[in-house]
């Protein structure tokens, strides 16, 4: 029996750690005082094997290699799977013995997705296994004769047994492995149960070291919470190469792939999909898609020259602007950040008279796209304004130029490539922060009629002509 005061065996083994640093408690709490992250507490089983299961004692280790940090490696040999997008987000291809985290919204088209890219390596010539812990392998094949797959030389497996997984994979050797989803995967030597932290911050590590001892590269599938970031400990980011999000709106037919971490090419790349009845078609002119309903000047209409990565796009941004009901005024953000909305709107009013007191503000990214560049905060100031005033700005018009506290325009990186990506499709006119210097290639922008802003006072004034004392 248990004295009093005492705790029972099971108590004493139990561990309470935070899902986003992955400190370690000895009770629950609302709040970690680690990472300061509130809600994020979970309880699991220690480890009964494996790293920090137990201490090194007197056992000595193997001595390890050291490397020079002048010597040059070789570059990493990478695999073209033939979809372009997907290869632009990987940075130029698949990495032999590298890891890939991919998180999603569920039914976002992660399984779709993967299993194509699985078609077309495995046509290229790779041995590729994909591994379903959350289907049958009948309802994989069912998808994939839904897409036309069936002809690929891929090979499937039903299993959430990770020693069996890995046993495996150790003997067939493939080239690429498929893992959907890295939440479904158990392993023994965790007293958990399957998607609770350290199972999964296991599963990841062992397929992680997996894929870097055996040099084949493993693909895992990854839920996401209702926030819209990774379920599991945020660790397992940490662990692996490649961290890509597949976006979308249900509503559309859009669907971004965006790299958030990657070791091998540039973060925040981004690829572009199209979900059509025969699976995921990938979209080579992002821009001239999302502005393909744009035909006509309407009010609270802009077009923002952004950048995605290493990639300008051009997006439309819609502006509501309503009476709202006394006591209840609205301000809704689709695509874009909520508290940025708010600091152009107070930047409006103190800084340029323009106020939206006592009115509804609706803000739209259309197409499904995520804007998180500060670069859109004078398209945005352009769209509340023309929706306010009931003025439209010229269809062949594209705005960029990031708002400062004191009003002013501030120059963005890039501005040549974005009025270069407007040149080529067909806009004749730019508004854009003030260029400090003129810029070797600054040829690039021939044929358009640049308007350079220097304060967003000044801004008002030349493109909506509201003088100080109109702007009531």
């Amino acid at each position: 029996m248990t004295g009093i005061g005492e705790k029972s065996g099971m108590a004493k083994d139990l561990n309470f750690v935070c899902t986003e640093c992955g400190a370690t408690h000895s009770k629950w709490s609302g709040r970690c005082d680690a990472c300061g992250a509130w809600n994020t507490i979970q309880e699991e089983a220690p480890l009964t094997s494996g790293p920090g299961a137990k201490a090194l004692g007197a056992q000595r280790g193997r001595k390890i290699a050291l490397t020079d940090l002048a010597s040059t490696p070789e570059a990493p040999p990478r695999t073209i799977s033939g979809v372009a997008e997907l290869d632009r987000v990987l940075g130029g291809g698949l990495v032999a013995a590298s890891a890939l985290l991919v998180g999603g919204d569920p039914g976002i088209g992660k399984s779709t997705l993967l299993l194509q890219a699985a078609a077309r390596f495995a046509r290229g010539g790779l041995k590729v296994i994909y591994v379903t812990g959350e289907e049958s392998a009948a309802q994989v094949q069912m998808r994939a004769q839904r897409l036309g797959l069936t002809e690929s030389p891929v090979t499937l497996a039903a299993e959430t047994n990770l020693r069996d997984i890995l046993t495996t994979l150790d003997a067939e050797r493939p080239d690429l492995v498929i893992i959907d989803s890295i939440q479904t995967m158990w392993s023994d030597k965790v007293e958990a149960a399957p998607g609770s932290v350290s199972q999964v911050r296991t599963a990841a590590h062992e397929l992680t070291t997996f894929a870097k001892t055996r040099g084949i590269a493993v693909i895992m599938v990854g839920h996401v919470t209702k926030e819209g970031t990774l379920a599991g400990p945020r660790v397992v980011e940490h662990m692996v190469d490649c961290v890509l999000y597949f976006e979308g709106e249900r509503g559309h037919q859009f669907r971004i792939l965006r790299a958030h971490k990657n070791r091998f090419g540039p973060a925040d790349e981004i690829g572009v999909f199209e979900m059509t009845g025969k699976g995921l078609a990938e979209v080579k002119n992002p821009s001239a898609l999302f502005l393909s309903e744009r035909d006509t000047a309407t009010p609270g209409s802009v077009v923002f020259a952004g950048i995605e990565g290493t990639r300008p796009i051009l997006c439309e941004i819609q502006a509501l602007v309503s009476p709202a009901q006394p006591g209840q005024t609205r301000r809704s953000v689709v695509g874009w950040d909520g508290g940025r909305l708010a600091m152009i709107l107070a930047v409006l009013e103190s800084r340029c008279g323009v106020s939206f007191a006592g009115l509804d503000v609706y803000l739209n990214v259309a197409g499904g796209l995520r804007i998180g560049e500060p670069a859109a905060d004078l398209a945005v100031a352009a769209a509340l304004i023309s929706a306010r005033e009931d003025s439209a700005l010229p269809v062949d018009c594209a705005i960029f130029g990031e708002i400062s506290l004191s009003g002013a325009v501030r120059p963005v990186s890039q501005m040549e490539n974005r009025l270069k990506e407007a040149a080529k499709l067909g806009f004749t006119q730019a508004i854009l922060p003030q260029r400090p210097k003129r810029r070797a290639g600054a040829e690039m922008a021939a044929g358009l009629d640049l308007r350079e802003m220097r304060d967003l006072p000044g801004f008002v004034d030349t493109v909506f002509g509201l003088a100080p004392g109109e702007r009531e």
